[in-house]
């Protein structure tokens, strides 16, 4: 199982939650650790209601065959503010994450990392708090601009926000729309990009985030 190295209240006003991201951006890592990723684990989070549902879903690395999966439920607690989902979502992450036997290496989260205001989306706030590699991997922009990519699998532009470079855009699929990629923690963006690409299985949606998705949204 994963289980946080450090924490922070979670019962806070979104005044607080956003000094609490500006605190923990400056401890970013965003350089690839060294040695092979053995396992990856898909992390999504769906939101019914007053409720929360997390997935995890372990997967063979290269191979992306099913290791386990954990999902888990718990009452949302935090108000949806843009740019605070962490704080909705994190709680009901880490549970999940503590119902697994493995140990999965990289975690490969459907939203964003570093491309976002505070650079602090569920990707980064989640890898510090464990103090693990993950990637954010997200299906629409919070923020940034860019140029659209080729319209070939494997192309991609860089996301920028002013003139720093805080992600990338990336098509996984021939002429389908592109999925937004930015580190989390303790990964490159060049790395990131790579990670997405290979774990892709002719969708548009990386295999670990497409079946965590899945079973976050109750459809597995």
């Amino acid at each position: 199982m994963l289980i946080p190295v450090r924490n922070h209240p979670w019962d806070v006003t979104p005044r607080e939650a956003v000094r609490l991201q500006e605190q923990l951006a400056c401890e970013i890592d965003c350089h690839d650790i060294a040695g092979p990723y053995t396992t990856i684990a898909g992390v999504d989070v769906g939101i019914k209601g007053r409720t929360a549902r997390a997935a995890v879903v372990v997967m063979t690395w290269p191979q992306l065959e099913l290791v386990e999966r954990a999902c888990v439920e718990r009452p949302v607690s935090f108000p949806y503010v843009p740019g605070l989902l962490s704080f909705r979502e994190i709680p009901v992450v880490l549970d999940a994450l503590a119902h697994l036997e493995s140990k999965p290496d990289l975690l490969l989260c459907d939203s964003q990392g570093y491309a976002h205001p505070r650079r602090m989306g569920l990707a980064t706030h989640l890898g510090i708090l464990l103090d693990h590699p993950t990637i954010g991997c997200a299906k629409s922009r919070l923020c940034g601009t860019y140029q659209e990519p080729g319209p070939e699998r494997g192309d991609y532009s860089l996301l920028y926000d002013g003139e720093e470079v805080i992600g990338a855009v990336l098509r996984t699929r021939t002429r389908v729309r592109p999925v937004y990629v930015s580190i989390g923690h303790k990964t490159s963006l060049e790395g990131a990009v790579d990670i997405v690409l290979r774990s892709g299985r002719g969708y548009r949606l990386p295999e670990p985030t497409r079946w965590a998705h899945r079973a976050a949204s109750g459809k597995a």
